[in-house]
């Protein structure tokens, strides 16, 4: 056996990427894209193009940053592709594309589903984009050649060209929808436990992660063993089903990629590769399997991020209360939910009429979705299924009109109905692509307003093209792995 690290990630939306030879057989998990590199391009210019002031963004219709070591890697190698999260599907399309590229892709129903309403909303405002440079500026960006990257300051000259310099391999234009749909046609979906058997040697199985709904840590049975790769993984989830550490006891190896983004750096570099041994410490103990049991029962992981979300709440109640508005960016679909779900009963229980919009152009069909899902998630949803109750009281909000879902910022009926203060959810994307553009320009000055960021963005570089900032920032740090 051989496990080959192809990139070690940065938490949730930029998972890592490993490659495993077993049995004979080349096993590929996930194939994410790198988003936050998308800071280095300046959202739709209002100014001269590329001043070379050391400050500068890229003004150039963004390309996309891949695994640069997946291009080094020979595509019809590959006899499998194990997806562990909706993230690990984002970079899918580009090897499903390839005309040599034959192996068999494995997901959750739910995880596919997520994945793919994520790569339709990045298509459809990366549109904005292209409809502003046009299809003849589709080409490799010229401001990213070699003379140019000389005038970037050492921070962006890091982001494109990687911190060891490797070049410009991973960067690549994004696909269509015709591949993205080419691409979910090929992934073949299971539910939680099922078992898939591939050319009649390895048996596989999916089992929750508990990190978002459909995540999954993958095992892996063959003839030799069992092996089980543990991807991001958290022990309590308010959204998704529970860690399932059951399955970790059968197992003889034990894989384990799933750091929190803080424990990260702590790690060795991208370009390890292992082959353990019977005294290797990837064999899973007593001792281990004890200690998984403790930190199962240990509350205070659940605790801790309810702390974070009741003081999320009560930055908006605040920022609301001084008239301000709230932009939530968020790119995970639970934690989206989750927020969704908190805001609104923090603003009705403070009797607050403050409307809540969410801007994307598959918000329906997100909301839509988490209503059909009950066997992805946590037993308390569950259980309101059971009582006759919805699983998510969006729902309820939708019924009241205290919330609002619209597919782009520009809608009429949302110009029509629009009134601030409010709070926004919309996609991420960097603050680069789609709605939070034009929000952020909105808001940017006003002192009252708030932005809630994700970790494992540069905030510094993400709000570079709005400064002056004088709009609050909340960075937030939610689970993405184990600590």
């Amino acid at each position: 056996m051989k496990f080959t690290c192809l990139s070690k990630g940065q938490g949730y939306h930029f998972p890592p990427c490993h490659f495993l030879n077993v049995c004979g057989f080349q096993v590929l998990f996930d194939c994410p894209l790198d988003l936050s590199s998308l800071s280095i391009f300046s959202p739709l210019p209002t100014d001269p193009p590329f001043l070379s002031d050391g400050t500068s963004l890229i003004h150039a219709e963004p390309w996309y940053k891949t695994v640069e070591r997946l291009n080094l890697i020979n595509k019809s190698f590959i006899d499998v592709v194990l997806i562990t999260s909706p993230m690990g599907l984002l970079g899918l399309p580009y090897l499903t594309r390839e005309k040599d590229f034959s192996a068999k892709i494995y997901a959750t129903e739910a995880a596919a589903r997520l994945g793919q309403l994520i790569m339709q909303d990045l298509v459809a405002i990366h549109m904005e984009m292209r409809q502003f440079y046009g299809v003849e500026e589709a080409c490799f960006p010229e401001l990213m050649n070699w003379e140019k990257l000389e005038l970037l300051p050492l921070e962006l000259k890091e982001i494109v060209l990687g911190k060891h310099a490797t070049g410009l391999a991973g960067w690549m234009q994004l696909y269509s929808a015709a591949e993205v749909k080419s691409c979910i046609e090929k992934v073949h979906c299971l539910k939680y436990a099922e078992e898939s058997c591939y050319n009649g040697t390895l048996t596989l199985k999916a089992f929750s992660s508990g990190l978002e709904v459909g995540a999954c840590n993958w095992t892996i049975v063959s003839p030799k063993g069992s092996i089980t790769y543990l991807s991001g993984s958290i022990f309590s989830s308010e959204t998704a089903m529970s860690f399932d550490y059951i399955s970790l006891q059968k197992s003889d190896v034990l894989l384990y990629s799933g750091y929190a983004p803080s424990d990260i750096d702590n790690v060795d570099g991208d370009n390890c590769v292992s082959s353990p041994a019977k005294n290797d410490s990837s064999y899973p103990s007593d001792t281990f399997m004890e200690d998984t049991e403790k930190y199962l029962l240990d509350p205070s992981e659940y605790n801790e991020e309810m702390e974070k979300m009741n003081f999320l709440c009560s930055c908006v109640l605040d920022s609301v209360n001084a008239g301000g508005s709230v932009l939530i960016p968020i790119g995970r679909p639970g934690i989206m939910l989750q927020l969704l779900e908190n805001v609104g009963l923090s603003l009705e229980s403070s009797n607050l009429k403050v409307p809540i919009f969410v801007v994307s152009s598959v918000a329906k069909e997100l909301l839509a979705f988490s209503n059909v899902i009950p066997e992805w998630l946590c037993k308390r949803k569950q259980d309101k299924l059971y009582a006759g109750q919805p699983l998510f009281s969006h729902v309820e909000m939708l019924n009241s009109k205290r919330l609002h879902v619209f597919p782009e910022i520009h809608s009429p009926k949302l110009l029509k109905i629009w009134q601030e203060p409010c709070v926004i959810f919309c996609p991420h994307w960097s603050l680069r692509l789609g709605p939070v553009v034009h929000l952020l320009r909105r808001w940017c000055t006003n002192s009252d307003s708030l932005l809630v960021m994700e970790e494992g963005v540069d905030i510094d570089l993400a709000v570079l093209p709005f400064k002056p900032m004088e709009m609050k920032v909340l960075k937030c740090s939610f689970l993405s792995g184990i600590k």
